[in-house]
């Protein structure tokens, strides 16, 4: 099978292809930025009948934290909208039966009940700092459902909570909650800083996931098509942390000397999102790097691989 993977270089793609080549996938096809500009619908769909992929992991996305959420918002709603679009529509032109998408639990309603379901899409308002982000993941689930409902295609939405690992984005200014606590941690410890500020009052509670066990449970959804009937499949660890309690988790794996201190004139977000991943527990798959395993391994190989 020729499987073609967008966002090869990210945190989720990267993480994609390593698992579909240690199940013995070799057949890939991972196009760089440059091969590829996604936001061209005219450029995407010739590269897919040049290619012929058999099936599409679309991991490519323009992601952020808090920060690059609420200031690049134009950016998130129409990137984001374009990628999506053109990946998913091409895929449906040129015949391709079968596509995994990646959405985000942070699309789901802010008031959503604990834990979140996935019926729980669309059934109220969404978290202000996020919601252009929010609307153009929706927009693409949305249109994997629709071709699935009018041409009887398996056109699934993966929603992980929030993901961390090798490969992650640590530039402050866009990165997400732990690589950007992460990287404080290493700057702090590297300069000798005693100051470490935590946006928000650090109570707001995270549910977080290593991301080689998304990419596992991605392997295993892509082998369960046939016999999912659903169209959006949640991917969490099940159980959540407060902002505080993991950065001075973070603060010991990286052994840094910091007083912390709060920056309550920023965003703390949503005050919990924990999803229910119940239907790809009943796959079979369960979580299986705990939190401070796989800290550690993501500032192993970000000492390694980074400059910083």
């Amino acid at each position: 099978m020729k499987i073609l993977v967008t966002g090869s270089t990210g945190l989720v793609g990267s993480a994609i292809v390593k698992f579909l080549k240690k199940n013995n996938f070799h057949n890939l096809i991972i196009p760089t930025r440059k091969e590829l500009d996604l936001e061209s619908p005219d450029k995407v769909e010739k590269f897919f009948l040049n290619n012929q992929p058999d099936f599409i992991f679309n991991a490519a996305g323009f992601v952020g934290g808090v920060s690059a959420n609420n200031s690049y918002r134009t950016d998130f709603i129409y990137k984001n909208t374009m990628i999506q679009f053109n990946v998913i529509y091409a895929a449906h032109k040129i015949g391709i039966k079968s596509l995994i998408n990646f959405g985000s639990s942070c699309i789901y309603p802010k008031e959503a009940i604990l834990p979140i379901k996935e019926s729980s899409i669309l059934t109220g308002p969404l978290e202000d700092t996020n919601e252009p982000y929010a609307i153009a993941k929706i927009a693409g689930l949305k249109l994997c459902e629709s071709i699935n409902r009018d041409f009887k295609k398996n056109y699934i939405t993966i929603m992980p909570t929030n993901l961390y690992g090798p490969n992650d984005n640590y530039d402050l200014e866009k990165s997400h909650v732990l690589p950007a606590l992460l990287l404080k941690a290493h700057y702090c410890k590297k300069f000798n800083d005693k100051k470490f500020i935590i946006w928000g009052n650090g109570k707001s509670l995270r549910e977080f996931l290593y991301i080689d066990d998304l990419a596992e449970a991605s392997i295993l959804i892509m082998n369960s098509l046939g016999k999912i009937k659903q169209n959006i499949i949640n991917v969490g660890s099940g159980s959540e942390i407060k902002i505080d309690s993991l950065a001075k988790k973070i603060i010991d794996i990286v052994g840094a000397n910091v007083e912390i201190s709060y920056d309550e004139t920023k965003p703390n977000g949503v005050k919990s999102k924990r999803i229910d991943s119940s239907f790809i527990n009943s796959l079979g798959w369960q979580p299986k790097v705990n939190l401070d395993e796989g800290i550690q391994l993501t500032y192993r190989h970000f000492v390694t691989n980074s400059n910083l």
